[in-house]
């Protein structure tokens, strides 16, 4: 069974290139726009990694990630935002955010990255 990676990010072009790049390497994707949706797939699929945007309308990055947290504390997430702030990002931190990347990222770093998280099963046997 392949790992899990839900991509919550209000930017449809973000899910997509990210959905993109992750099924080809492997991982079951879910997508999620915002808050609710995302912890509903949460509670259902229990995905092994989240890629979470910290600005997101309604519910935001940090209110989602305690939540998630709540549901399962055994979910990693790396954080994306396209603002420096930093006090969100330590606070992320603290509520066990594994990392944080800065929006435009680098693909091939995020991809490494969760690659030393959430390894793909290199054999091919059911």
């Amino acid at each position: 069974m392949g790992k899990k990676i839900l991509i919550v990010d209000d930017q449809y072009g973000i899910r997509i290139l990210l959905n993109e790049v992750f099924l080809k390497e492997g991982y079951e994707m879910f997508q999620a726009s915002n808050g609710i949706q995302a912890l509903s797939i949460i509670e259902k699929d229990r995905p092994d990694l989240v890629l979470l945007d910290m600005k997101i309308p309604g519910m935001d990055g940090i209110e989602i990630l305690k939540r998630l947290k709540e549901i399962d504390n055994t979910i990693e997430v790396f954080i994306m935002t396209a603002y420096g702030e930093l006090d969100m990002i330590q606070k992320a931190n603290d509520l066990g955010a594994r990392t944080h990347f800065s929006k435009p990222f680098d693909i091939d770093e995020l991809r490494a990255a969760v690659k030393e998280i959430v390894p793909i099963e290199t054999q091919l046997k059911n």
